[in-house]
């Protein structure tokens, strides 16, 4: 008996064994050879037909990116012919290929062929009718071209296509406006505000239209009602409005502040008044629009006296202190303190001491102030103090107030002692400095010594503090101090330390004449020193004075040239001098000190200076 043999995969599974079949190969030859295979043939899944499409679309996308590459980089060395060579190979294969279009549209122009982007921008847009960046080419070239009436029909077509839509009105004229024809621009805006249904749209593109036609009052008419749409546009606004001319910003003003303006408006009307130094007018503009409080108006607040804070003018600081101050009324408690105490100091910095003194009160009662807040309100009331001359009550306070900090206490101590020695308090300021032994306190002790006539003991002080005590100005009033000093042959000169301290105070009509009668105590002649560098000093604050104080100045500096030999003192006298003349329109005889100097001080530190003021003198420059 046969051993039977075992059944196929199909057999066994209760079907009949499939037929084999020879394989259909690419030879047809070798088909007969095929051997029937045991194993089960592996099932080849088939490639959708999605992503059959994808990998031939994606190399073709990727060159046609790479070709505006190309032509990109050709555009920007210069090569216009080659780049639209490129771009117009692109729409070939791509006719709708919005960067080749914007690409033809950069390059064509310079090389006087925009005519042949028509054709191209005829094709994309009808291809893709709806594609508002291919219209927005097609229109753009019919009005470079002078189509108007092809412009104008794609530009209405565009819009019953997408009704409501800015874009057709504002590309129509902005390409009007390319082709310097502003009022077809403008009638163009004004046809699509209509068509919109909107009283606003397109108020900023009328504003700069209006702006650029010379017409101040109906540009600040149309920023006030785009406002309304934007807020974000209030600074834009202000920029744009702020370059109208002297003759046109009161019109502007009254403009934007006549019957029940909006609050934007007055924003806007406070904005330019202070950017125009009406600081007092600009704030009563302003401050309706932040009567409530709102997160809205404490930051146009913040703004306001951030652009306030700006300008250097009094009035100015005071109305920045004002804000500030409303500011910190809009704060939550925590930051309110902090807030009015920086409005406290905008106080003191515009000479408002009272303002000051009312916002410091409140921080300084408030027992729920943090204790950084009430020491910071505590420092601002002790600089009040001394700002207002109150010196003795600053000196009180600074002793028993507990809440400052050391730091903040030094610094007090540095400005107290400043007040007394500019009142001429030279005992009180030792005392104030007695503890301190910073460069600050040192150069203090300086200008203490010196009042009182010690300079050398003023020289050494002034030398060991160095050049980084206090701000510039103090360490450049150092310096020529001690150059003043260097010239004196005295260790001990009460008669100039007086006359100096008569100048701090301020009373220079005084210091002229003490100036003087120290000078006389030195010896006269080319050897004798410091006393044409006294002299020097009477003259320059003379000069400032009124016109008999400035005859004497020219006396002085003539005494100086006579007797000073080859010192400093001569060309700077000399420098003053033609400085003077200039200011009196006295040019010839301003040109001749100037020549006399030049040629007699070669040497002279101040012959560079000489030089440009003898340039201004004949006109060569401008008068700064």
């Amino acid at each position: 008996m046969r051993p039977r043999m075992h059944p196929s995969r199909d057999e066994s599974a209760g079907e009949p064994a499939a037929r084999h079949r020879p394989v259909n190969r690419l030879f047809p030859a070798s088909a007969g050879d095929a051997e029937p295979r045991l194993q089960p043939r592996l099932v080849r899944r088939r490639v959708p037909w999605f992503a059959v499409l994808t990998m031939l679309l994606v190399p073709a996308r990727s060159a046609r990116t790479q070709a505006i590459g190309q032509g990109f980089e050709l555009e920007r060395v210069g090569q216009y012919g080659q780049a639209a060579s490129i771009y117009f190979a692109t729409l070939r294969a791509d006719p709708t290929n919005l960067s080749a279009l914007l690409g033809l549209e950069r390059v064509l122009r310079p090389l006087n062929r925009l005519a042949e982007l028509l054709p191209a921008a005829q094709r994309a847009a009808a291809s893709s009718p709806n594609n508002a960046g291919l219209r927005a080419v097609l229109l753009r070239t019919y009005v470079t071209l002078n189509e108007p009436d092809s412009a104008r029909a794609v530009a209405l077509r565009w819009a019953v296509d997408a009704p409501h839509d800015e874009a057709p009105y504002r590309e129509w004229a902005m390409a009007l406006e390319s082709a310097h024809r502003p009022d077809a621009a403008r009638d163009v805006l004004l046809l699509g505000r209509h068509a919109v249904g909107r009283p606003t749209a397109f108020g900023v593109e009328l504003a700069e239209l209006a702006q650029r036609a010379g017409d101040w009052e109906s540009a600040a008419r149309e920023w006030a009602a785009a406002l309304a749409e934007a807020p974000a546009q209030l600074p834009n606004a202000a920029s744009e409005l702020a370059e109208a001319p002297e003759a046109a910003r009161e019109r502007i003003a009254r403009l934007l502040t006549a019957g029940a303006p909006s609050s934007l408006t007055r924003r806007l009307a406070g904005e330019l008044l202070l950017g125009w130094g009406q600081s007092e007018r600009a704030w009563a503009a302003f401050q309706p629009s932040v009567a409530t409080p709102s997160p809205d108006a404490a930051r146009a607040l913040r703004r306001f006296a951030d652009l306030a804070g700006a300008r250097a003018a009094p009035d100015a600081r005071r109305v920045r202190a004002l804000a500030l101050a409303r500011w910190a009324d809009m704060m939550p408690d925590p930051l309110a303190a902090r807030a009015r105490a920086e409005a406290a100091r905008a106080f003191i910095e515009a000479g408002d001491r009272a303002g000051a003194r009312d916002v410091l009160e409140r921080v300084a009662g408030d027992t729920a102030a943090p204790p950084d807040a009430q020491a910071l309100a505590q420092t601002a009331i002790i600089e009040a103090l001394i700002a207002g001359g109150q010196l003795d009550d600053a000196a009180k306070r600074l002793e028993t107030e507990g809440r400052l900090a050391a730091e903040d206490r030094a610094a007090l101590r540095l400005k107290l002692a400043r007040a007394r020695i500019t009142k001429g308090e030279l005992d009180l300021a030792d005392a104030a400095l007695a503890r301190d032994s910073s460069v600050d306190a040192l150069a203090l002790r300086g200008w203490v010594a010196l009042y009182r006539g010690r300079l050398k003991d003023a020289g050494e002080l002034f030398r060991a503090a160095g050049p980084y005590a206090g701000d510039r100005r103090d360490a450049t009033d150092r310096s020529a101090m001690l150059a003043l000093l260097q010239q004196i042959p005295l260790d001990s000169f009460p008669e100039l330390g007086r006359s100096l301290l008569t100048l701090a105070h301020g009373d220079s009509l005084r210091a002229v004449e003490a100036l003087r009668l120290a000078a006389s105590r030195l010896a006269p002649g080319p050897g004798g020193r410091g006393r044409p560098d006294l002299l020097l000093l009477a003259g320059r604050v003379a000069v400032r004075l009124d016109t008999m104080q400035q005859r004497i100045a020219l006396a002085l500096f003539d005494e100086i040239i006579r007797t000073a030999g080859q010192g400093a003192a001569a060309p700077a006298a000399e420098l003053e001098w033609a400085r003077l003349l200039e200011r009196r329109a006295q040019a010839a005889e301003a040109i001749a000190h100037l020549e006399h100097l030049i040629l007699t001080y070669p040497g002279s530190a101040v012959v560079p200076e000489a030089r440009r003021e003898l340039e201004r003198a004949k006109g060569a420059i401008p008068k700064s």
